[in-house]
């Protein structure tokens, strides 16, 4: 390091110093009131130091500082200088260039008055504000959140900051709130996220991102089947008390359950059910076999028991009873028991190297209902969209194939 000589530099170099001073120094000699003091006041010149940091790194970016080494940018240069992460050093350089433009801001962060995330709660706050707000008002404004910020830590600054026009404009407060609401909505809309992985061993994990009103309702879903009362009536009075995101879990696996496929889309046809391949022993408890769901996932006997008799499930029970499965000329479209028998016995699309599950694929006439072709197993299977709409194109050829594949093929 060049030997400093402006002011900010020697401070800076002097701070060092004092604080290599300290390194070895014992704590425990302290009293509680001199701790508590001093981890008050440690926690003000944190702020102090932020603040200067920040300062430092805006001119340090109006100079391209680290553009001679090669760096891209500034942030990129003190990250790996310091080895903080490129969010981080841009947060640094971002928050200087907010201070230069918020001086109450800085003002009270420089004294030690306000902690760096009040800080960057509060300019996001004021930045919020309607462009065309008056200035003075919007002074009034970073000025109302800095004095709460004695008061209220940075989270409840944030809920504060979005009824600021309440304090200095009320007649604009409501029309802004709505504004900012939609504009969060859309955002959170596009945001909306689900990811779900199975790790192989009868447990699948996930995240997701949802609006706040649909996570709101979700919540309260849950809650209501969590609840003491509904698990006294469940599991019996004594029930022990799971831990929360135990019982929150458990509560989520219940709602599911307890979503009825009529109450959803049909899916290719048939209604979004689980159907499972099962012996019939296994069903009536005489014979110990996994079943299989028709999205190649096994469950153990128990489990397809207890399904079973909760209707949760679509048994398709081998050595059965069974439903009637062939109609002729009757109906026009395929029974919801075809189409399940067809999703066990085609796997999915019929299509030679297609890989769409049964659950996505439609139910297909080879020979067509408007040629007298039967509504029957043996005249159907499934097909995609895709190859569905491509059986029905005159402009191609189906093959069948002795696996009980299909191509298809434009005529010439």
């Amino acid at each position: 390091m060049t030997t400093p000589h402006h002011q900010v530099a020697t401070a800076t170099a002097r701070m060092r110093a004092v604080a290599d001073a300290v390194v070895d120094a014992s704590v425990w000699s302290m009293t509680a009131a001199e701790a508590a003091s001093t981890l008050v006041e440690l926690t003000k010149l944190e702020a102090q130091v932020v603040e200067l940091r920040s300062r430092v790194a805006r001119h340090a970016d109006e100079l391209q500082v680290g553009t001679e080494t090669g760096a891209t940018s500034t942030a990129t240069w003190l990250a790996h200088q310091t080895r903080l992460t490129r969010s981080a050093a841009a947060g640094v350089v971002h928050l200087g260039y907010d201070l230069d433009t918020h001086d109450v801001v800085r003002d009270a962060l420089a004294a030690g008055n306000v902690r760096p995330e009040q800080a960057v709660v509060i300019v996001r706050a004021v930045k919020e504000l309607p462009e065309d707000l008056d200035p003075d008002l919007v002074i009034r404004a970073e000025k109302h959140l800095v004095d709460a910020a004695a008061e209220h830590d940075a989270k409840t600054l944030r809920i504060l900051g979005r009824r600021l026009l309440e304090v200095v404009a009320p007649d604009l407060a409501d029309q802004h709130e709505a504004d900012l609401l939609e504009k969060e909505e859309a955002k959170a809309a596009q945001a909306t996220r689900l990811t779900m992985t199975d790790d192989g061993h009868g447990k699948t994990h996930g995240r997701f991102t949802m609006p706040t009103v649909q996570a709101a309702m979700f919540k309260k879903m849950l809650l209501a089947i969590a609840a003491p009362k509904h698990q006294a009536a469940t599991h019996g009075a004594g029930v022990e008390r799971r831990p929360g995101p135990e019982r929150m879990g458990r509560a989520f696996a219940e709602l599911i359950e307890r979503i009825s496929a009529k109450d959803l889309p049909k899916v290719g046809g048939t209604d979004a059910t689980i159907v499972i391949h099962i012996d019939l022993d296994v069903l009536t408890g005489k014979l110990q076999k996994a079943g299989v769901l028709d999205t190649g996932e096994k469950i153990s006997p128990s489990q397809v028991r207890r399904l079973a008799c909760t209707a949760r499930i679509l048994p398709v029970v081998l050595n059965g009873k069974s439903e009637v499965l062939d109609v002729g000329r009757a109906k026009r479209f395929f029974t919801r028991a075809q189409l399940t028998a067809m999703s066990i016995r085609d796997g999915g699309c019929r299509a030679d190297g297609c890989d769409w599950p049964p659950w996505l694929c439609h139910g297909h006439h080879w020979i067509r209902w408007a040629d007298d072709g039967d509504t029957d197993l043996s005249n159907g299977g499934l097909l995609c969209p895709r190859h569905h709409a491509r059986a029905h194109d005159p402009t191609y050829e189906t093959t069948h194939q002795p696996d009980g594949k299909v191509t298809f093929h434009r005529r010439c």
